[in-house]
C-alpha cells in the first residue's frame, strides 16, 4: 500500500523554520536507506516558504492570488515528502520515525495515498 510521508519542520514565529539538528549527510542516508529497501516511489523537498503562492477561488469564481506569506497561522511548515510503497501502516509509521524530518520538533504526517 502506498503512504505519504508528509514532512513538517516546526515553525518560530519571528525567524520561520526551525531547524532539528539534521544535516544534508542525515537527509542523503535516509534517501538512499528508503531507495535501497525499494519503498521509494516518489518524494521532493519543497522551496523556501517565501516562494509560495496561494490561489483562492471565491463564490462568484473570482480568483485571489497571494504571494506575500506565510499564509497561515502554524507552528509547522511543509517541507516536503516522500511516497513509499509498504506493506501497512506500521511499516510506514516505521519508516516516518526514522526519517531526519521528525527530529528536533518537527513531525511526519503519515497518511495512505486513495487510489481510485
Amino acid at each position: 500500500m502506498k503512504y505519504m510521508l508528509l514532512i513538517n519542520a516546526a515553525m518560530d514565529d519571528e525567524t520561520g523554520p526551525v531547524g532539528n539538528g539534521c544535516t544534508v549527510e542525515d537527509w542523503m542516508a535516509y534517501d538512499k536507506t528508503v531507495k535501497d529497501a525499494g519503498i521509494f516511489v516518489t518524494g521532493h523537498s519543497l522551496a523556501d516558504l517565501v516562494t509560495a503562492t496561494t490561489v483562492r477561488v471565491g463564490p462568484g469564481g473570482e480568483r485571489t492570488i497571494t504571494t506575500d506569506g506565510p499564509f497561515a497561522e502554524t507552528r509547522e511548515v511543509l517541507g516536503g515528502y516522500y511516497v513509499i510503497d509498504v506493506p501497512d501502516l506500521d511499516v510506514a509509521l516505521d519508516w516516518a520515525a526514522r526519517c531526519p524530518g521528525s527530529w528536533g520538533g518537527g513531525s511526519v504526517v503519515v497518511r495512505p495515498v486513495a487510489e481510485f
